[in-house]
């Protein structure tokens, strides 16, 4: 029983099944000369007999084997011209459809100890890049870049699809990089203008602070306001707990920038919370796959026509067998 993914690719070649048959009827035989034994009075026999001289060939009769390996190796030849294969299921590739863009704060309070990782108090920002990591190994299909701000926004990387890049540009980054103060604003400005220069319609920000906004320059809620008008998506994570004295964490902002924009404000109070907001927003902004127009062939041509160059061979070689023997009867009967 054949498999349910195999198929013909040229099915119209079995058109060429009976050509055989149509050849033997519509050409002539083949005709080839052989040496005859010269009779000196042939003329004069003719002259007595009357009769005239007609033209005669020898027409040799192939047996039943004979004709069963032709038929059966015309047939796998048409099989080996039809391409017979297997084709599998259409696979499915990530698709590109999205511009996502980390905007991280990397002021100075983010260098505080009140975060734990396997067991150790570790800085607040080595804590969020180490989860971050995990975060952009799983957005495969995103064109990912990232934005750092502090005083200042700049851009550590561009949107590219090659994740590799982005997380190597995120290790390479560290707190005071960018100044003491915290700009929101300036960073959802920056990151505006990164979506503005490329082509991607879908554009989403993840934004991560654990401060309030300095107040100067362009206003955090202004900034979303611009973010809104030209669709991008803002989720908000604060990092830190607002409870604590030393807090500086601005919440209201940080859910009225994600209000206005069609995202969600997380708090993350520590590692393990930081996790599973990562989780949700993967869920939230799941990665797009499409059907490729390819489909994985194996081809199986070679069977065929294996077995077809077998059946011709060893038919050769039976019928020069045969004839070996047929002659070494007849010279055995002549002595």
């Amino acid at each position: 029983m054949l498999p349910a993914n195999f198929e013909i690719g040229y099915p119209w070649m079995f058109w060429l099944l009976p050509l055989p048959i149509l050849l033997f009827f519509i050409l002539p035989p083949l005709r080839i000369k052989s040496p005859s034994l010269q009779y000196p009075g042939f003329e004069k026999a003719l002259d007595y007999t009357g009769d005239k001289p007609r033209r005669s060939a020898l027409v040799k009769r192939r047996n039943f084997f004979n004709w069963l390996i032709l038929i059966l190796g015309w047939v796998l030849v048409v099989m080996t011209l039809s391409s017979p294969q297997l084709v599998g299921e259409p696979q499915m590739k990530v698709k590109t459809s999205r511009n996502f863009l980390i905007t991280a704060d990397i002021s100075f309070s983010m260098a505080q100890k009140d975060w734990e990782v396997k067991g150790e108090k570790v800085r607040r920002w080595d804590a969020v890049k180490s989860l971050m990591h995990d975060f952009i190994e799983k957005r495969k299909g995103d064109r990912m870049g990232l934005v750092f701000f502090a005083t200042n926004a700049y851009v550590q990387a561009p949107f590219t699809p090659d994740l590799g890049t982005v997380d190597q540009m995120l290790e390479e980054a560290d707190v005071g990089m960018a100044g003491q103060m915290t700009h929101i604003g300036k960073a959802i400005t920056k990151g505006i203008d990164m979506f503005d220069q490329d082509t991607i319609k879908t554009k989403v920000m993840l934004l991560l602070t654990d401060g309030v906004d300095a107040g100067t320059d362009v206003l955090p809620l202004d900034g979303a306001d611009m973010a809104k008008q030209d669709s991008v998506i803002i989720y908000t994570i604060g990092i830190g707990n607002p409870g604590d004295s030393g807090s500086d964490l601005d919440e209201k902002t940080l859910q009225q920038i994600a209000e206005m924009t069609g995202g969600r404000y997380f708090l993350a109070k520590d590692a393990e919370q930081l996790q599973k907001i990562y989780q949700v927003v993967d869920t939230l902004e799941p990665i797009e796959y499409e059907e490729e127009e390819h489909r994985p062939v194996t081809l199986l041509y070679m069977y065929p026509l294996a077995v077809a160059m077998m059946l011709i061979f060893m038919g050769s070689l039976l019928n020069n067998l045969v004839s070996v023997i047929k002659n070494g009867m007849n010279k055995d009967g002549d002595v």
